[in-house]
């Protein structure tokens, strides 16, 4: 049997994975506007990804007899002070997510329900690899500067990722 908070906690995230996925699209619009197809295109990829993880909630929630209920979603900001600044709030994001999946994973954990431990390890994991993805994005970025030709060669290699 699930846990009911554990569930009501489940749902809350489908609502922040599904920011986040509205997050990245914003940064990605606003890399489109900045002439960066390639930055664009890699926060693109990460919103699809962002998608995909509320979509792993919602099928859990099913698979263990609960009850999606979609909650309202914040409009992101649409304008950043800088290509850095992009990165530095993808890794604050980042970071608080961990924490809301690390908060899941207590309660899982003080309420006895082990499957919901067992689903929310992959996520832990994942968000160990979103946080050092950014970080080293905005390491990058550092070095690189916000223009310049190092910058249109970093562009081109953002728009390599794969996925989307």
């Amino acid at each position: 049997m699930y846990s009911k908070r554990v569930m009501e906690l489940m749902n809350e995230q489908i609502k922040h994975e599904l920011y986040s996925a509205y997050l990245y699209l914003s940064m990605s619009a606003y890399f489109e506007g900045e002439s960066l197809p390639g930055f664009a295109h890699w926060m693109r990829v990460q919103a699809a990804e962002e998608q995909e993880h509320a979509m792993k909630f919602y099928d859990f929630i099913y698979e263990r007899g609960g009850r999606v209920l979609l909650q309202a979603i914040d409009q992101p900001p649409a304008e950043f002070e800088s290509l850095r600044e992009v990165f530095k709030q993808t890794l604050e994001h980042e970071k608080k997510v961990t924490g809301l999946i690390e908060a899941i994973y207590a309660a899982a954990v003080e309420d006895k329900d082990y499957a919901s431990q067992t689903f929310l390890n992959w996520f832990i994991d994942e968000q160990v690899e979103e946080e050092k993805n950014a970080t080293d994005l905005l390491e990058t970025l550092r070095m690189v500067g916000d223009k310049g030709s190092a910058l249109i060669m970093f562009d081109r290699e953002l728009g390599r990722r794969a996925g989307e």
